[in-house]
């Protein structure tokens, strides 16, 4: 074995805190498991404006204790003493201890850390940044990724994610920290941590029944947190806000680490949504609602008028969402969203004078839009709603996010309506604009790196029978945006097509929307869609050659 790594490996044990890793890594040195132990530290998890996010385990490219201390230090470092840090986490694996040694490490580097009482949903996090007057946050949680993953989010001062350059200020003070075993640490009974009460949440509730919820109630939903943190807060505000208790799917009512009855612990994910479907169907839902497992997202399914249910895109629902915002709104306003979701929030933006935004993909770069704003929404289920006083959560929130789109499914109940029709009439208005994705999952991150390499070199003239009109390097920073590794090609007809590499998980993801014209039945023009986009799927496997 590699005396290097055997090395690295001792250096390691020598400051690790934690029994199990230490475990881990004895049991591999002892084992002579040299192709195990480059896995681990021939590599490190890269801080960056996801912060960290990775597989549990022992070493530098795994989450772990050591990991998260260094980071924390890392965080401390730039903040400064005496800086105020807000920490919540979710019910993931470690998340809580996690957590703890974060405000271990921020007190006995001289600043304040207030804990979140109990694992919940990262909006509270985000929100309690601002109410309590905090320099940062962090949140510990890998959203809704595998079970043998954790993670580590970073937020700023202003609620929301941190961004360029001070993802790299951290990352640098993060490789400069020593041995985690001589960092001092802070506990309980030191004055500058805070172990926070339900106050917190009693707050964040206030705060997002005050969203545009209408006047109705009258509303049957089907609920599902996914094994995540979401449920306890989501019920306490669906109460608070003067609707019913949502029933909730039993098997994934209560927060659970290993997401038993799920592959992957996300609504997007096909078998994902499939015990709440059935639990809708029984108690005939009005609405479907999904959070992924910490809460920042929000699935919605609804009705079909010859049975069963669908799940709405996020685009869908981010339209109807966008529209409800301006109509409750007054001023001048911002609605924003990012160059992969749907172009309609910005038809609907120009009809009503209210001002439009689009940003690279991520809610970071979404809160960083401008002043004013109201509402802004990313396709992959994220959304921030806001009311005449601006966004009470700097962040996407599922919970926010789910109590309006009830208000808005309530109203259209009173009226002999579904959410399904209001989709209709936008379709009438502006058109139909149907999105989708084509998503390839990769054990080997160089075949993204080849295909993008490719389009780049040898861009598609036709795409789904349409020409491709223009074709833009979103390195290069087109549009007045900061460069990202991502490829926009607008066709004839006004469809689009965004090729980018995944910024949390091995896939290349690509987004598609084609624009149909409502001349007659709406169903037809879906029909159309639907034609169109399998087409662009079908080229885009063939060019892609993944």
């Amino acid at each position: 074995m590699s005396s290097d790594l055997v090395r690295l490996a001792q250096a390691w044990l020598a400051q690790d805190p934690d029994p199990q890793t230490r475990a881990e890594l004895e049991t591999l040195l002892s084992g002579g498991d040299e192709a195990a132990l480059r896995d681990r530290f021939q590599a490190k998890l890269e801080f960056g404006t996801a912060g960290l996010r990775g597989e549990l385990g022992a070493g530098p490219n795994r989450m772990n204790r050591v990991t998260v201390m260094r980071a924390a230090a890392g965080l401390a470092a730039v903040l400064g003493p005496d800086r105020h840090v807000v920490i919540g986490y979710d019910a993931r694996h470690n998340s809580d201890v996690f957590a703890r040694d974060t405000a271990a490490v921020l007190t006995g580097a001289g600043l304040r850390a207030s804990l979140l009482p109990a694992p919940l949903p990262t909006p509270v996090l985000a929100f309690a940044v601002r109410h309590l007057g905090a320099d940062a946050g962090v949140t510990v949680t890998a959203s809704h990724n595998p079970p043998r993953d954790n993670g580590y989010k970073v937020y700023w001062g202003d609620g929301s994610q941190i961004v360029p350059p001070i993802d790299a200020e951290i990352s640098a003070a993060i490789d400069a920290v020593g041995p985690v075993s001589e960092l001092p640490l802070g506990s309980p009974a030191d004055p500058g941590w805070t172990d926070l009460g339900e106050e917190i949440v009693a707050a964040y509730l206030d705060a997002v029944t005050l969203l545009p919820l209408g006047e109705d109630r009258d509303l049957r939903v089907a609920y599902t947190p996914l094994h995540g943190v979401g449920g306890l807060t989501l019920t306490a505000a669906f109460l608070a806000a003067g609707f019913a208790s949502p029933a909730t799917v039993k098997a994934q009512a209560d927060p659970d680490p290993d997401f038993p009855t799920v592959s992957f612990p996300n609504p997007e994910e096909p078998g994902a949504m499939d015990l709440a479907l059935e639990l809708a169907g029984q108690i005939d839902a009005d609405i479907v609602l999904a959070n992924d497992p910490d809460a920042d997202r929000c699935a919605v399914g609804v009705p079909l008028p010859g049975g069963g249910y669908r799940m709405l895109t996020g685009d869908e629902v981010g339209a109807l969402l966008g529209e409800h915002v301006i109509r409750s709104t007054s001023g001048d306003r911002l609605v924003a969203t990012t160059i992969v979701s749907s172009s309609l929030l910005g038809k609907i933006a120009a009809e009503y004078g209210v001002r439009y935004a689009e940003t690279l993909t991520g809610f970071k770069w979404i809160m960083k839009a401008g002043e004013g704003m109201v509402f802004g929404y990313e396709e992959a289920l994220g959304y921030s709603v806001g009311s005449e006083t601006g966004l009470p959560v700097h962040d996407k929130d599922g919970i926010g996010a789910a109590l309006t789109v009830a208000g808005l499914a309530a109203g259209a109940r009173r009226e002999g309506r579904t959410l399904l029709d209001l989709l209709d009439d936008q379709a009438r208005r502006y058109g139909l604009h149907a999105t989708s994705q084509l998503s390839v999952r990769v054990a080997d991150l160089s075949l993204i790196a080849g295909a993008m390499a490719r389009l780049r070199a040898d861009p598609p003239a036709e795409l789904g029978g349409c020409a491709v009109e223009s074709a833009e390097d979103l390195s290069a920073g087109a549009g007045g945006l900061p460069p990202t590794d991502g490829l926009r090609y607008v066709l004839a007809g006004g469809a689009r097509v965004v090729v980018r590499p995944s910024g949390t998980e091995p896939k290349l993801k690509c987004y598609l929307e084609v624009v149909v014209p409502v001349d007659g039945e709406v169903a037809d023009a879906r029909a159309r869609a639907v034609r169109d986009l399998d087409a662009l799927k079908s080229d885009l496997s063939a060019v892609l050659g993944l």
